[in-house]
């Protein structure tokens, strides 16, 4: 692991913990009808999205051992440049079934 890399990896387990906790217990319904929450939780995503896009930058060996992690990138362009075209049910899918297996992921490589 290159010496940037725990830095990004802790860097995207605060993120993903900050959007597990926020969620945690709520709907989507909730999380349609709460503007700050969602928008707090796509600053997040950005946040991860870009540390990956770092790590597989500065060391791909690590970033390939996290999973989707082409994706990770590709969903943080989507926030971040087609701000307009955000479909929130399509984030909560990933909140509920990506960030637990991206916090298990980063878990495993930071306790390697």
């Amino acid at each position: 692991m290159q010496h940037r890399s725990p830095k990004l990896l802790e860097d995207v387990r605060d993120a993903a913990a900050f959007i597990h906790d926020v969620t945690s217990g709520r709907t989507l319904d909730e999380y349609e009808g709460d503007r700050l929450l969602r928008q707090a939780v796509e600053r997040n995503f950005e946040i991860i999205g870009e540390a990956v896009k770092r790590l597989a930058q500065h060391d791909p060996q690590t970033a390939s051992k996290i999973g989707d992690h082409t994706q990770i990138i590709a969903f943080r362009n989507v926030l971040i440049h087609g701000y307009d075209l955000v479909d929130h049910a399509l984030v909560w899918s990933v909140i509920e079934n990506q960030i637990p297996s991206l916090l298990h992921d980063v878990e495993a490589l930071l306790n390697a």
